[in-house]
């Protein structure tokens, strides 16, 4: 009987893998094929034709490269600006003492019941008044103001479930509150952080409302929205366009690959808390 259930969960596993890993293969293959195969002559199959140029016209003629660099710069700074401000903002709120501590939080979290896109036009206002508009940065504030509120709470859950003595003992040692940070709090928040980093990276990296609104110079838009622009009005050659979800895709599952234990270490520390 035990060998029966094991037998069953193995193949359960093995379905939920196929499942999850088909639209992998199906993009894969979908980037290497002509409009006739996708459409019709071979929809789930092989090529029977490997177009490898449609990568090349997909950097080339669709200006992939431009959109991906500057995909690149807007997450890795949302990313960094995310993390600092998350982990040296939880320190002052859950560490020290000061009057305005719990409506700092309060503002802060606030963030969490408001949808992203329900800033859309106060947010352009704004920026077109820094004339901020058109350039990265029209991007990199908006995704990052609304990261803070989940890193924070992410970060806050995880600092709680470091013991307060670590600290005390570094001050006894004669550790100011720089180098207790520095050298005790912040190593110990990498898994914290890494959590952080790929929630952000998702949000920054998938976004397109706010990348085609604030966003109209063809040099300046990220790959969403440059995969967008790809689609031709009365026709559309769609093996380049799979070719550029595919470098859209990679760095995600880059991003897990790497990140993926400290994440796990993160959720375990805060199943055990206490």
């Amino acid at each position: 009987m035990k060998t029966c259930l094991k037998a069953l969960k193995y193949v359960g596993l093995v379905l939920w893998a196929f499942i999850c890993l088909f639209p992998l293969y199906w993009l894969f293959t979908f980037s290497l094929k002509n409009n006739d195969e996708i459409f019709g002559e071979n929809i789930l199959g092989l090529p029977k034709h490997w177009l490898i140029e449609n990568y090349s016209t997909a950097f080339a003629g669709g200006n992939v490269g431009i959109y991906l660099k500057n995909s690149i710069v807007v997450t890795v700074v949302t990313i960094l600006f995310t993390a600092i401000v998350s982990i040296t903002a939880c320190y002052a709120i859950e560490r020290m003492d000061w009057k305005l501590k719990k409506a700092a939080r309060l503002l802060l979290m606030t963030g969490l019941m408001i949808p992203i896109h329900a800033a859309l036009l106060p947010v352009f206002y704004i920026l077109q008044t820094f004339h901020l508009l058109n350039t990265s940065w029209a991007l990199i504030l908006p995704y990052t103001g609304f990261a803070i509120p989940m890193g924070l709470m992410i970060v806050s859950g995880f600092m709680n479930g470091i013991p307060r003595e670590l600290e005390e003992a570094a001050c006894i040692d004669g550790a100011g509150i720089y180098q207790i940070f520095f050298r005790v709090i912040f190593p110990l928040m990498r898994p914290a952080l890494a959590t952080v980093a790929i929630f952000t990276f998702l949000q920054a990296w998938n976004e397109l409302m706010f990348a085609t609104v604030y966003i109209s110079d063809a040099n300046q838009r990220t790959l969403t929205v440059g995969i967008q622009s790809m689609s031709g009005q009365f026709q559309t050659s769609w093996g380049p366009i799979g070719a550029a979800l595919v470098l859209a895709t990679i760095p995600t599952l880059l991003i897990y690959f790497a990140l993926n234990k400290q994440v796990q270490e993160s959720l375990v520390m805060g199943a055990v808390k206490g």
